[in-house]
């Protein structure tokens, strides 16, 4: 696996959404930011994403993600506080 691909399945399941995932082998850390996160609690929000690349998980292939996930307006505050 390489962060390209997991990108990939995340923008596939989650349209409209701005994807950054970097790691290496089966560990990574994928920023995601949509309007689809909405309304959501922080564990909901994980599950979404998690939910694009399960098979993977469960396959082995991708053994370790990190999700930060926020609405447009939670990265906007989260970058002027310089959380990302």
């Amino acid at each position: 696996m390489n962060p390209d691909e997991v990108k990939q399945r995340i923008v596939d399941g989650l349209p409209g959404c701005e994807v950054t995932v970097t790691g290496d082998g089966s560990h990574f850390d994928a920023i995601v930011v949509g309007e689809v996160f909405d309304g959501l609690s922080l564990v909901k929000k994980q599950q979404k994403v998690y939910a694009t690349v399960n098979d993977l998980i469960t396959s082995g292939a991708l053994h370790a993600l990190t999700i930060k996930a926020y609405t447009p307006a939670e990265w906007e505050k989260a970058q002027k506080l310089q959380v990302s």
